[in-house]
């Protein structure tokens, strides 16, 4: 391998391994040389190596599994996990979303305030007084793991009745807010980042792996009354939804064609 050595030189082997990668020398799901191995077959040193794997785990096409190795990433592999993000309700009661989900740990609720994500998302300043409640859940036939994170304003607890403990399951949740006299309408945006040492931990995520965000907001009669935040690995989920035509909202023109 002919290096240039104004760059950087893991950036150079990254390169390297990744037109070997993409060549075919090392297929999808394949495992790599060692670090020792690849110290040998390229002439750099195995801190450089170890450079060069972690910067293409950071791109997600090579993973890391514990006590074996460092594997190509297999892009065909899809989903194991669906996430079906449709809000069921059949004679008068919502349907549990996480039958197949048990709990890893006990829920951890507590006393919080928003801040500049949730704030803006309840229609709400940064630093009001809200509740809030953890939880770590693992999807049974699979064990892909997925923390959610539900923030309730303490004006919603109070025009709902549910005193100082309002965290409880989602179905019980918007049942009785529109036992309070609520009328429900539910808003998702899905967003990906690397995730957090704490998430690459307790969602327990290859290396690389992007952590998927799932924000719902549950609004009401005049404006938003909790959000609900689902995060788990990109890799192992995907979101379902069941779309429904809507009309468009008043003085919105359609966009013009454009040839």
């Amino acid at each position: 391998m002919d290096l240039v050595r104004p760059d950087a030189l893991y950036r150079q082997l990254a390169t390297a391994i990744r037109g070997d990668i993409q060549a075919g020398e090392y297929p999808p799901g394949a495992l790599l040389p060692s670090e020792s191995a690849l110290s040998e077959r390229y002439g750099v040193s195995r801190p450089t190596v170890r450079q060069a794997l972690a910067a293409l785990r950071t791109e997600g096409l090579v993973i890391v599994r514990r006590g074996k190795g460092s594997f190509v990433r297999d892009a065909a592999t899809g989903p194991t996990v669906t996430l079906d993000r449709a809000i069921v309700r059949s004679a008068g009661h919502y349907a549990d979303p996480h039958g197949e989900w048990s709990q890893v740990e006990e829920p951890t609720a507590y006393r919080t305030t928003t801040d500049t994500t949730t704030g803006p998302a309840l229609g709400m300043d940064e630093g009001e007084a809200a509740f809030g409640c953890d939880r770590l859940i693992s999807h049974g036939p699979t064990g892909t793991r997925a923390m959610v994170r539900m923030v309730i304003p303490f004006a919603t607890a109070d025009a709902a009745g549910l005193g100082n403990d309002p965290v409880r399951p989602q179905a019980e949740l918007y049942a009785a807010l529109e036992a309070a006299g609520q009328r429900l309408t539910w808003h998702e945006s899905v967003t990906a980042r690397m995730p957090t040492p704490d998430e690459t931990t307790a969602l327990q995520l290859p290396e690389g792996t992007p952590v998927l965000i799932i924000r719902r907001i549950t609004g009401g009669n005049s404006g938003p009354l909790l959000l609900e935040e689902t995060r788990t690995g990109a890799e192992a989920a995907q979101a379902d939804y069941v779309i429904t035509p809507q009309g468009r909202p008043a003085g919105r023109k359609p966009r013009a064609a454009k040839d």
